[in-house]
């Protein structure tokens, strides 16, 4: 987990959700089928050049980590460990300073023998938007900055638990301020936000709940994203 997710929110209910300022990610609209590499929004804090106000924002970026000390990878890097995320050179950087929340209504997993795999949306319990604590980076592409995030994931609880073995880190909202801080952490500072997020998010999983998907939400290239169907209940014969 996790390698694909879904957000029904427009981007006004997400501003008002997190209580931002605004963002740049006008054109966002619901999907119900977001995978690595896509764009995806993201909620952050920054210090505003000039004034040196703290603001929040609702922005775009790729669900792809990739920092500018890196070349190409044939594969994503989209989900990043709790157990590493502040030991590892690749996330290490982005985890002191550039911390992010990751909105999504539920995310999916699978079940059962390749080819026939049972498909299962995760979700909260009393049907709210979930935020995952998340990383994020920026390079430069001919004229224009990149943006491009990760999702921290830790081992799997209670419904999570039955269905795989990791899920994201979530964190309720009295716990956003603390992890959007953009103040650079020292290395006791990146072990105390571990702690942090190990005890924040054990408060959320109690509430994560999970209901069978129709199969047909497995091919990410054969479906349409925008159809809300994905996410409803299987309903069995």
């Amino acid at each position: 987990m996790c390698g694909r997710f879904a957000l029904d929110s427009e981007t006004d209910e997400l501003i008002q959700e997190f209580v931002a300022a605004g963002g740049d990610f006008r054109e966002w609209r619901p999907t119900f089928s977001l995978a690595p590499t896509d764009r995806v929004p993201i909620v952050r804090e920054r210090v505003r050049s000039g004034t040196g106000e703290l603001e929040r924002t609702v922005d775009a970026a790729v669900w792809d980590f990739h920092p500018a000390f890196i070349r190409e990878s044939k594969r994503p890097n989209f989900n990043a460990r709790l157990e590493t995320v502040a030991s590892n050179g690749l996330w290490k950087g982005a985890f002191a300073s550039s911390r992010a929340l990751v909105p999504m209504r539920g995310y999916y997993e699978w079940t059962g023998e390749a080819g026939h795999k049972d498909a299962h949306f995760l979700h909260a319990a009393d049907g709210g938007l979930l935020a995952a604590a998340g990383i994020y980076t920026a390079r430069k592409l001919g004229d224009e900055w990149q943006v491009s995030t990760a999702i921290i994931t830790r081992p799997a609880r209670d419904a999570s638990g039955e269905i795989h073995d990791r899920m994201p880190v979530f964190l309720e909202s009295s716990a956003w301020d603390e992890y959007l801080d953009p103040a650079k952490l020292d290395e006791q500072g990146k072990e105390r936000m571990v702690d942090f997020l190990t005890t924040e998010s054990e408060r959320t999983s109690p509430g994560i709940t999970s209901y069978e998907v129709d199969r047909r939400v497995n091919n990410s290239r054969t479906i349409d994203p925008a159809d809300p169907t994905l996410i409803e209940p299987l309903e069995k014969e």
